[in-house]
């Protein structure tokens, strides 16, 4: 029997539909969810891909997994490379969503479970911290430069209240985790790793929850904190990092800073790799990815934090 896959193109209002091999094109409304999940059920593919846009295609992506359906949510930026290595330079819903499908097809896609109502209420809070420090930065920035004295004191204020409501979601953010069925136990083994903070634990547990599920390599390589090789013939290109999670790497990044000074283990390797002659900067990234694969380690084996045992397990 063909094996069947399908790919689906979502925007606001409607998404696209491309069944192949048979290469049949269907376009549903967003308010059609129902009948459109029925009639997916029916083509019984073994794949159902869809693109990351920005939470447009989390409703679908729920209903279909209830079905019972495998789905892959991937990186647009993936499926928009694969559409330029085959040659499908034109860009409309309907070539998008055939695309998908042909990417599911020829590649090694992973199936994504969609997140829970907990899972997104955890990331809407951490989306907003984000937003607040963002807009907190950028009234501090104003402060600085603005001669009004009477503007001055708006801005103040403004910072005032936004610290105060920073505050407050943070303590929303902090009553989650700990309520979470799924995430207070871990989040109790990675607070009490020396550098790790509340801030990076609710970063790592909602922006990585594949933390814990795969090896060193996987992990790192998911963050973006993996060397890419840059070889070719006699030449040995400068190894750099790529990629990745953003967000998590710039939590990780910060715990890295504070564990590199706090916490015996870090400290020592990076001592190390200074004294070696690497540059600092290499040396923290490196730091960066030893963290995270000690905290990987502890997530999948379920032991605390225990400085001797993991620095040993993430090194092999």
């Amino acid at each position: 029997m063909e094996k069947i896959f399908v790919g689906i193109d979502v925007s606001k209002d409607y998404f696209d539909v491309c069944v192949l091999p048979r290469k049949e094109a269907r376009r549903f409304r967003m308010t059609h969810i129902a009948e459109a999940s029925t009639w997916l059920c029916e083509q019984n593919p073994v794949l159902v891909v869809m693109e990351a846009t920005g939470g447009y295609e989390r409703a679908l992506w729920r209903a279909l997994s209830e079905r019972k359906l495998v789905v892959a949510v991937v990186n647009p930026k993936r499926t928009r490379d694969f559409a330029k290595a085959i040659g499908r330079l034109a860009k409309t819903d309907k070539i998008d969503a055939e695309v998908l499908a042909l990417f599911g097809s020829r590649t090694d896609v992973r199936a994504t479970l969609p997140p829970t109502v907990d899972d997104e209420d955890l990331e809407v809070l951490l989306g907003r911290h984000r937003q607040l420090t963002e807009m907190l930065t950028a009234e501090q920035n104003r402060l600085k430069q603005c001669p009004s004295e009477a503007v001055r004191a708006r801005i103040e204020k403004h910072i005032v209240w936004l610290r105060s409501e920073r505050d407050e979601v943070d303590g929303d953010l902090d009553k989650k985790l700990e309520q979470h069925k799924n995430k207070s136990d871990l989040l109790r083994l990675l607070d009490a790793v020396p550098g790790v903070g509340p801030l990076t634990c609710a970063a790592l547990l909602i922006d990585l929850p594949e933390l814990g599920r795969l090896n060193r390599r996987e992990i790192a390589a998911l963050v973006g904190v993996a060397p890419i090789a840059q070889d070719s013939g006699k030449r040995a290109g400068h190894r750099s990092i790529a990629g990745g999670r953003p967000t998590v790497r710039a939590a990780l990044y910060m715990a890295t800073l504070s564990a590199s000074r706090w916490n015996p283990t870090i400290h020592d390797f990076y001592k190390r790799l200074v004294e070696r002659g690497k540059p600092k900067k290499i040396a923290l990234t490196a730091c960066m990815r030893k963290l995270l694969t000690i905290l990987n380690a502890m997530l999948k084996s379920r032991t605390e934090w225990q400085p001797l045992i993991h620095a040993k397990d993430s090194c092999c």
